[in-house]
């Protein structure tokens, strides 16, 4: 799939198909999932900086929102990244609370 093996190919096999095999589908794909994640965390760390700065300014103290499961939602997505490989039959009790909350 790199732009340097695709040029080696056409001269080397110029009648040959260009395929792509379902291992390097599903490598991009992870990896998209998990750029996805981690911009959603970053997020998520951003706007309890924001919250935790805008407590101090008011004199308050800064109590982040707890889900069921005991996670914020920064933690949440950083204990997330197994859960969205994992097939749903797969998944612990816990699992299933942590899903509920982020839907």
């Amino acid at each position: 799939m790199a732009n340097s093996m695709k040029t080696i190919v056409k001269k080397c096999f110029p009648k040959a198909i260009q395929v792509t095999d379902r291992f390097h589908v599903q490598k991009l794909a992870t990896e998209a999932l998990q750029d996805i994640r981690i911009k959603h965390r970053w997020d998520a760390i951003d706007l309890e900086n924001e919250q935790i700065k805008q407590a101090r300014l008011n004199n308050k103290t800064y109590n982040p929102l707890v889900f069921n499961n005991g996670d914020t939602r920064k933690q949440l997505l950083a204990r997330s990244r197994y859960l969205l490989y994992k097939s749903p039959q797969n998944w612990t009790e816990n699992q299933y609370l942590k899903k509920s909350n982020f839907v």
